[in-house]
């Protein structure tokens, strides 16, 4: 069963260096972030072996937060090995962040 990966300074960037990787910043008291998030559970699972899903809590890692810019959460960024290729803004269906995914892989 696939699971997310919730990333923090010390393994943001390993994680996303290789391969595509979708990643999802977000916050406890965000209400859209809360209504995305079991869509991100179930795309961890379906592109498991695929993709690399994770999360990073803007709370918690505000230097990655401000690295990438983010000013909206939910945002969502897509990487393909270490670089930035694409990005959401705003809680979107699973469909809609599958096909950015797919157009990556």
């Amino acid at each position: 069963m696939g699971k997310y990966v919730d990333l923090t300074a010390e393994n943001f960037d390993a994680t996303i260096a290789e391969g595509v990787t979708m990643v999802d910043f977000w916050a406890p008291w965000c209400g859209p972030c809360r209504m995305i998030a079991p869509v991100i559970e179930e795309l961890a699972e379906d592109f498991e072996g695929k993709a690399t899903i994770c999360k990073v809590n803007t709370d918690e890692q505000q230097d990655i937060a401000v690295k990438y810019g983010i000013r909206s959460i939910p945002a969502i960024l897509f990487f393909k090995d270490g670089e930035l290729v694409d990005q959401m803004v705003g809680a979107a269906s699973k469909d809609a962040f599958a096909e950015k995914l797919n157009a990556q892989l």
